[in-house]
């Protein structure tokens, strides 16, 4: 029997439009190795690791007349290097033209005719790097059947493993009129899923999987009115920056709180001056609020891993010792609740969990209103070992998570082997000083240390 999409994956399909595609990304830099990792090798290394996610090897069929959700079937006609492409820079491939490529790439949509997945090899990056660029519709990764690619490729060695035997051969599909049966059957089994797919095939999707998300508890309120707040167009931006996370240690250290908090509290420190340089009015009492999806402990599957709750950061407050502390108080509560996962712990449970978990953080966030906050803010640590893919060292690894409806920003950090590491993505046309906030992420973490322990020159990664 063809496996069914659930209510909250069918809510990505149909929530997606032209301006808000419902794939996340990842983007890692790798040191380039003559020998090592190349496009050839690359396609054999996902090759043989698929069958570890055989969600991979699947595409979508949509039941005539929409009498249910839309099933995976094997795709009879998978061809791996459909989905492993490979591109270069011109040189000098700096960081600003690779970013300005992944912007283009994660623009366009996935083609729904064949699996939800893109990988590109991208060569020629300066300082005698390449990076890999992956792209997953939301709809596929929910961390129970199917986890992100880049869980299996990624090795805790430069040695590579040996890939399960596999004999795989796709399975028929199902006719229409197996579809149609099927989808009947499952309305007499379950009659509430049939009035789930008919209120969103007239347009009421994001109501109807409003109760799918009970994790989620947030006070809606009417919609704040700043520059993350606007219609947003098809084409994005995208620009990365690197920390070092023994000073965001050392500010925990010092002033208390967890490195989430920290985290939040750079975030809030940045986007008080880009408001600021933008002319907007910023007083004590200005926030924006913001959806913190969190590592949380689970009782029945990976799913349960990811929790969330509505912040709203104080980017009004001009000190930062007082910035971070409201912050701190702020996520306190939540945490005594929600019981949050430490890093070794969540690297233990999922392996290298960030790509599966911001994609999870990125469905909850893509579920909800957007009227209930301005930006959404994932944070998911990684192993302080280094990774490998194929023999090849990762360097670094930014999150790309997804803009929804009226959402202009989203800002995705992963903590990996000593560096913390940004992703900023961003509408192309609401967000035109997408750099002036970098640097102002910089800033505030200088701002952060130099009131804790004095003035200092912070060191980051060019």
């Amino acid at each position: 029997m063809a496996d069914r999409l659930s209510a909250l994956d069918s809510s990505f399909l149909y929530v997606e439009s032209p301006t808000t595609p419902m794939h996340v990304g990842s983007l890692t830099l790798f040191q380039e190795q003559p020998g090592v990792l190349d496009h050839e090798r690359l396609v054999k290394l996902i090759r043989d690791r698929i069958a570890y996610v055989p969600r991979y090897r699947q595409r979508l069929r949509e039941i005539p007349g929409r009498l249910a959700s839309p099933v995976w079937v094997d795709d009879e006609t998978f061809d791996v290097t459909f989905h492993v492409r490979r591109s270069a820079l011109p040189a000098p491939g700096t960081l600003r033209q690779l970013n300005d490529l992944v912007a283009r790439i994660m623009s366009r949509p996935l083609d729904r005719r064949h699996p939800l997945w893109e990988v590109y090899l991208v060569e020629g990056v300066e300082g005698n790097r390449f990076a890999l660029l992956s792209k997953t519709h939301q709809a596929m990764v929910d961390g129970v059947t199917a986890v992100d690619l880049g869980e299996v490729i990624l090795e805790d060695t430069d040695q590579v493993h040996g890939a399960p035997v596999t004999t795989w051969r796709p399975a028929r599909g199902p006719s229409s009129v197996e579809l149609v049966a099927g989808a009947l059957g499952d309305a007499v089994a379950h009659p509430t899923a049939l009035i789930d797919v008919v209120r969103k095939g007239v347009g009421s999707a994001r109501e109807a999987v409003g109760d799918a998300v009970a994790t989620v508890v947030a006070a809606v309120r009417p919609h704040e009115s700043n520059p993350l707040m606007v219609e947003v167009g098809q084409q994005r931006r995208f620009t990365t920056v690197d920390l070092r996370l023994d000073d965001l240690r050392a500010v925990r250290q010092a002033r208390g709180g967890t490195i989430n908090d920290v985290a939040l509290s750079i975030v809030a420190g940045a986007l008080r001056p880009w408001l600021l340089s933008r002319g907007v009015s910023v007083t004590h009492e200005t926030v924006i609020r913001t959806l913190v999806p969190m590592s949380v402990a689970g009782d029945s599957d990976a799913a349960s891993l990811v929790d969330a709750f509505t912040l709203d950061l104080p980017v009004g407050e001009p000190d930062p010792v007082i910035r971070l502390q409201r912050i701190a108080f702020d996520t306190g509560r939540f945490e005594e609740a929600a019981r949050p996962v430490g890093a070794k712990a969540m690297v233990n449970l999922v392996g290298f969990a960030p790509p599966t978990l911001h994609t999870l953080g990125a469905r909850v966030g893509a579920s909800l209103s957007h009227r209930s906050y301005s930006l959404t803010v994932t944070n998911v640590p990684g192993p302080q070992t280094p990774l490998y893919a194929g023999g090849a060292r990762m360097l670094a690894a930014y999150p790309i998570v997804p803009l929804t409806p009226r959402h202009a920003l989203s800002i995705g950090l992963t903590s990996y082997d000593g560096g913390v590491f940004l992703g900023l993505h961003a509408d192309r046309d609401a967000m035109p000083d997408l750099d002036v906030l970098a640097q102002a992420m910089r800033e505030s973490l200088t701002e952060l240390l130099e009131a804790t322990q004095g003035p200092r020159h912070l060191t980051v990664a060019e």
